[in-house]
């Protein structure tokens, strides 16, 4: 029997609900490292571009070499455009997971959750928005006892292609590493 596709985005968004009521009110992390704060300029529809379907190219950095591989997405805008539900497949890893990103509409930012199938955990969300077409996210985060601070861009936004790139921060922004690249093609 198929699935009604508006029955899963609800069952979605009251499971992501129901973890995000165990995590206390919203902020920035808990490390000691600063994220630069986020420009409060979120507004509805900031993630129309990127509903459909996707053909992504990814480049990740491991053990300080890149590793190429090819992955898919769909992603569904809801809720007026103040919710944007993101399936990521890569059939190669066996590896999948979900994005999901809210706008806190009274704050103007917006939170960025993931979790992935082999964990089944919701973690923390980055927090972001767009200015001048590029969407800027950080959290802070702890290596071992190390603070980093995490960076995700979204940018070369077009109707048909766009990028989101993420970089890692050990010395409290003043450098950063990249270390995935995904150029995402319209499929």
């Amino acid at each position: 029997m198929a699935t009604d596709p508006s029955d899963m985005q609800r069952r979605v968004l009251l499971q992501v609900a129901a973890g995000m009521a165990t995590m206390g009110p919203p902020g920035l992390g808990s490390a000691s490292a600063t994220p630069q704060k986020p420009v409060a300029t979120g507004k509805a529809g900031d993630f129309d571009f990127l509903s459909g379907h996707w053909h992504i190219k990814h480049r990740q950095r491991k053990d300080g070499k890149w590793d190429l591989f090819d992955g898919e997405a769909t992603v569904f805008g809801i809720l007026g455009g103040i919710a944007s539900v993101e399936e990521l497949r890569i059939p190669s890893r066996n590896f999948s997971g979900m994005g999901v990103r809210l706008l806190d509409v009274e704050r103007k930012l917006w939170a960025d959750y993931w979790v992935n199938r082999k964990s089944g955990v919701l973690n923390p969300p980055s927090w972001g928005s767009f200015a001048e077409g590029v969407g800027t996210w950080c959290s802070d985060e702890v290596d071992g006892a190390m603070p980093v601070i995490v960076r995700g861009v979204w940018d070369q936004i077009t109707p048909d292609a766009c990028r989101w790139y993420q970089a890692t921060s050990r010395d409290n922004g003043s450098t950063w590493e990249e270390n995935w690249i995904m150029h995402w093609q319209r499929a």
